[in-house]
């Protein structure tokens, strides 16, 4: 490779927004979780589980949390409330595993399970150890928000909340509000959507 292929080739944030455009973006008027409405969906699952981008999740998210200072040096797990923040955490632990890093995941059930071992919380015990909740994307910030609450009532020290897409939908203020910083990889103006 020249140094003039080196400058032409996309770095992998840029892979990753525009494998976003091209694989998760649906147009048409669509209902949100949050109940509003949209003239776009953003799928992430579509994303999140295909095998090119979800690695490049993973890397690029590591990257934006460690330039935030809770990298896997500072932090012990993430994971958030099912079933969109599981591939996000499952990416995650890969690219720190691969990069010589411990990161454990967790996952967050929307309520306690009535048998086995009745966890709300599954994978290694949350109690105690400083974890960032995660989400492929948010309107309102009620998902992760619940997810935030389950780990401070299971023990963790919730340090932070991470999202691939944040929707400038208020999301941000409610969480910040709630005394997390936020960090988010692309907005509505990356995707072409504002």
């Amino acid at each position: 490779m020249t140094d003039y292929d080196a400058v032409l080739s996309p770095t992998p944030r840029e892979q990753l927004r525009d494998l976003i455009k091209e694989l998760a973006v649906v147009h048409g008027r669509v209902t949100l979780a949050s109940g509003k409405e949209a003239d776009y969906y953003v799928d992430l699952r579509r994303v999140t589980l295909h095998h090119r981008a979800a690695p490049l999740v993973g890397h690029v998210l590591l990257d934006t949390l460690e330039e935030a200072g809770l990298g896997p040096a500072e932090i012990d797990a993430v994971g958030g409330l099912t079933l969109g923040a599981d591939p996000v955490a499952g990416a995650l632990l890969h690219a720190a595993a691969s990069r010589g890093q411990d990161l454990d995941a967790f996952v967050v059930r929307k309520e306690g399970k009535a048998h086995g071992m009745q966890r709300r919380i599954e994978g290694p015990d949350v109690a105690g150890r400083r974890v960032v909740a995660v989400e492929d994307t948010s309107t309102t910030g009620g998902s992760v928000l619940t997810a935030v609450e389950a780990l401070r009532e299971a023990g963790a020290d919730v340090v932070g909340v991470a999202v691939i897409v944040d929707r400038n939908t208020g999301a941000r203020e409610k969480i910040e509000a709630a005394g997390l910083s936020y960090h988010y990889l692309y907005g509505l103006d990356d995707l072409g959507l504002a």
